[in-house]
């Protein structure tokens, strides 16, 4: 029987939910002051349903655009993070040691020769992964 959207989810169901190991979620715990699962006696953590949406917009920042823990924690500090990434205009923000990359919103708000340099370098780089696939793969 599969558990309703608002029960609390201990750190295996919320690892299996967010596609992250549990060793993950601990160390966002030490990361992000603003990641604070319930803790039970012994130490066991339960999710609440809005911990589960901060934690997926926080994958998604780190794992889907690139952005570093310093930028997430930047983020978070100017506009709060909030389930869903409601307060993260997704990619439009460029926080510190977040990635900005060709094409992406954030990248429109760079000067164009700053642009223009990150998109050489962005197509040298591509070719240079396409040489080395081509050796892997005929060598």
């Amino acid at each position: 029987m599969a558990k309703s959207p608002e029960a609390f989810r201990t750190i295996s169901e919320a690892s299996d939910e967010l596609g992250v190991a549990q060793h993950v979620l601990r160390f966002w715990e030490t990361k992000f002051s603003f990641v604070r699962p319930m803790k039970r006696a012994g130490g066991r953590r339960f999710y609440r349903p809005q911990d589960i949406g901060i934690l997926a917009t926080v994958r998604r920042l780190l794992h889907e655009e690139g952005y570093t823990i310093r930028g997430v924690q930047k983020l978070h500090r100017e506009r709060g993070l909030k389930a869903g990434g409601a307060g993260v205009n997704s990619g439009a923000a460029t926080a510190k040691g977040a990635a900005v990359r060709p094409g992406s919103v954030a990248s429109q708000d760079l000067p164009p020769e700053t642009r223009r340099r990150i998109e050489t370098a962005l197509a040298a780089l591509t070719a240079a992964k396409s040489r080395l696939d081509a050796l892997i793969e005929h060598g």
